[in-house]
């Protein structure tokens, strides 16, 4: 019998998890934040998966964190800022031998959770696929991509990744996961804070490409300091290609400030800063950027942290 997925996070990517996982036929249990999110989850008949103009639901069972029942896999999908403090109402209810697939924009918060828990298993992950809540308990699957999933510490992969190929879940493993993420991030940083300063969609960047320029040649600086040449490589090419290839959508930093969410600049921006601070890197444009996003988030009343 497979092995329950416990999925952490209702949020577009946990729910686009959850859907494919209970469409294959494999066992999930979503874990909502409160009573109050499970009340209103339960008024619902599940969770509904929208591709390609085709509604599909799916009676996926929800708890709380407060749930006694052990987890041995975990997909946490909660924004990078909740990663920490959700995963400790849950140390608990870890098996000893329990499984996390940490599926976080940026870095900085995978450490932090693989610390609170020296003896479990975490794996993490870096995806390209698209997907937007609707509603409560619906999401759209906007975007297919792909999802690499790796551990540092532990090179060999877990036999459930068949279970995800099952699932229709695109993914690979890689060796070089950190690799995958640290490139993930120069991205992210290159284009998602000034798709929030210059209020555009991400091909709005074609008019501020000398901007996007200067960021990439030092975004390429930083990742050859830290030690991540393979993700430096031809970065502004793939850069002026995701803006290309994404030309129409709202980078998810614009949509998070656009419905006043808290960003997740701490994990991206912020985790850059520090990075280039920590090698006595002086990168202007990078740090300047920071400090311009910082202002504009305070201005509208959002966390800048």
């Amino acid at each position: 019998m497979s092995t329950l997925w416990h999925v952490l996070g209702a949020g577009s990517l946990g729910t686009l998890w959850a859907t494919r996982l209970a469409r294959a036929g494999l066992p999930v249990r979503l874990i909502l934040r409160d009573q109050t999110r499970l009340a209103s989850y339960l008024a619902a008949p599940g969770l509904t998966l929208v591709e390609q103009g085709q509604a599909h639901t799916y009676p996926v069972i929800a708890e709380t964190p407060d749930s006694r029942e052990p987890i041995r896999r975990l997909l946490v999908a909660c924004k990078a800022y909740d990663a920490e403090g959700a995963i400790a109402q849950l140390a608990q209810r870890l098996t000893p031998d329990a499984e996390l697939i940490l599926l976080q924009n940026g870095l900085g918060s995978q450490d932090a959770v693989a610390a609170q828990l020296p003896h479990a298993r975490c794996i993490f992950a870096s995806s390209t696929e698209g997907a937007f809540r609707e509603s409560n308990g619906r999401v759209v699957f906007a975007g297919h991509g792909y999802t690499w999933l790796g551990d540092a510490n532990h090179p060999l992969p877990p036999l459930w990744l068949d279970e995800l190929h099952a699932a229709g879940i695109p993914h690979e493993w890689s060796a070089d996961i950190l690799t995958r993420l640290w490139r993930k991030l120069a991205l992210n940083c290159a284009i998602n804070p000034l798709t929030v300063l210059h209020h555009c969609r991400n091909g709005g960047l074609h008019d501020h490409q000398c901007e996007v320029a200067t960021l990439c040649a030092e975004l390429t600086q930083l990742l050859e300091c830290c030690g991540q040449p393979a993700a430096a490589q031809d970065l502004q090419t793939e850069v002026e290609r995701v803006i290309q290839a994404t030309a129409a959508n709202y980078s998810s930093m614009y949509q998070d400030v656009a419905n006043g969410r808290r960003t997740e600049i701490s994990y991206l921006l912020g985790y850059a800063c520090r990075a280039a601070l920590r090698h006595q890197l002086n990168l202007p444009h990078l740090q300047q950027l920071q400090v311009r996003l910082v202002n504009h988030l305070n201005a509208h009343g959002l966390p800048s942290d």
